[in-house]
């Protein structure tokens, strides 16, 4: 039995807590709003995030990060917009040789950084990983079968963290790119917004396949000029996420994009919403880092450009379908 620390209580930090509480360990979940505290405490349940599920008595949610400065490992699933601040605050609890496994996916506005950069920067003396792929928090909370990529550069500490998250229904395949596990993860959020809006606009399964295949191959070209492997991008964490994401309304970026492809505004399509869609806050920096690459991404281009209210969802369709005929394998 081990101690683990979730580090940020909205559906899939919850969902996360359940697993590691499902493999036997005690579990101590950080949430920002003390609403999620209280509903913890005196129903057993994330009413919030994760309504209608049942949480385990090994999780104990608090409010102070110093709560977590005994874990063996760490779960930090935060957005990625407010990943640094969070390990900040919690730089002066954490042990030396911590692992941290980064379970946001996105791309730091300002920085063009990726979590792991950030990682290295706020928390240089702790062992990072990544932990991504196709998966629904629910899905993941009540037991349903889920597989995951888990990233780490040290492979036996990759090992360890498999064996202390991996259970029947969740199970992590070890791999040791961590760039790929991320940029993987980034990509297909802003992917499955364009997804979203095609099926707002009713433009058909043979449209969805194709921006699915074309972002695959934008998501491939920055990876690999980021130094990832192709291999990598073509598992769970690039090829089985994107696949998810883009084809269920159960995914918050596939719904922002389905709202927008309707004629909502970006305003309309958020207002009231607790949970983010990390591919609107992604998009523009991934453009920035795509261009300082040098890497052309028309999709995540024209999503981008959409949401800054640049062009509306016709232009930037009639813009990608009059784009010159290309060899596939361009």
């Amino acid at each position: 039995m081990a101690e683990i620390g979730i580090l940020g209580a909205g559906a899939w930090g919850t969902a996360l807590a359940q697993v590691a509480a499902t493999a036997g360990h005690t579990v101590c979940l950080w949430a920002l709003e003390p609403e999620v505290l209280d509903s913890i405490a005196t129903t057993g349940e994330n009413s919030l995030f994760l309504p209608q599920v049942k949480l385990s008595p090994r999780i104990r949610a608090t409010g102070h990060l110093a709560d977590l400065a005994s874990s063996d490992a760490i779960l930090a699933v935060v957005p990625a917009q407010f990943m640094r601040q969070t390990l900040s605050g919690l730089a002066p609890h954490v042990r030396a040789g911590t692992p941290v496994v980064l379970c946001s996916k996105g791309i730091e506005q300002g920085t063009q950084k990726l979590m792991t950069d950030v990682l290295a920067e706020v928390l240089p003396n702790c062992v990072g990983a990544v932990l991504s792929g196709p998966s629904f928090a629910k899905d993941v909370a009540v037991g349903l079968p889920t597989a995951v990529t888990l990233a780490c550069g040290d492979s036996q500490i990759g090992a360890r963290l498999v064996e202390l998250i991996g259970i029947a229904t969740f199970r992590p395949y070890l791999a040791t790119d961590l760039v790929g596990a991320e940029i993987g993860g980034a990509v297909k959020n802003v992917l499955a917004i364009a997804c979203g809006m095609a099926e707002g606009r009713g433009l058909g399964e043979s449209a969805r396949a194709a921006l699915i295949t074309r972002g695959f191959a934008e998501m491939t070209r920055l990876g690999v000029a980021m130094g990832a492997d192709a291999r990598t991008l073509a598992g769970l964490c690039g090829l089985g996420d994107l696949v998810l994401t883009c084809s269920s309304a159960t995914s918050r970026n596939f719904a922002l994009g389905y709202a927008l492809g309707q004629g909502q505004s970006f305003q309309e399509a958020t207002a009231g919403k607790r949970s983010i869609a990390e591919g609107a806050s992604t998009a523009p920096a991934l453009l920035e880092l795509a261009a300082s690459k040098g890497v052309a991404m028309p999709i995540c281009e024209a999503v981008a450009a959409i949401l800054a209210g640049r062009v509306d969802v016709a232009q930037a369709i009639g813009k990608l379908l009059s784009r010159p005929f290309k060899v596939e394998a361009d």
